[in-house]
């Protein structure tokens, strides 16, 4: 799947509400920005873990997706957990995905979720169960 082709399939999805926006694409990474704003932040306008976890597992799904045939399979997040290690006042952060384990049916993924200084604010691991579709 290339850039364009992702990004077409997240439209009228949470991934559009919260203007994640898939940007760098090559065999095992993935790399996405989400904008820090009224949709993301928290209460004292600081980036809430929860869209953090959202972008991780966005980045994480989609990776997957680009490694699959789509028509063939279906990717289903099973397990997602990030250690949320900073903060940050930047307007925006980058999810950036790495595959550590590609199997047959399984795929797990490192996520960093980094500011435009390259400072980690979560670090998060989606595992993905990967299902022929009948």
């Amino acid at each position: 799947m290339t850039i364009d082709q992702i990004n077409e399939i997240c439209k009228n999805t949470l991934m559009e509400h919260l203007q994640i926006v898939f940007t760098e694409v090559s065999e095992g990474r993935l790399v996405a920005t989400m904008p820090v704003d009224e949709r993301t932040f928290q209460p004292m306008k600081r980036l809430h873990g929860g869209a953090t976890m959202a972008l991780a597992e966005s980045v994480g799904s989609a990776g997957s997706m680009t490694l699959v045939d789509p028509e063939k399979f279906a990717v289903l997040g099973v397990e997602i957990s990030g250690s949320h290690v900073g903060t940050t006042r930047e307007k925006e952060v980058f999810g950036i995905g790495t595959l550590i384990h590609h199997g047959k049916t399984q795929h797990v993924w490192e996520i960093r979720v980094e500011d435009k200084n390259g400072k980690l604010i979560s670090l998060c691991r989606l595992t993905n169960r990967i299902v022929a579709i009948k």
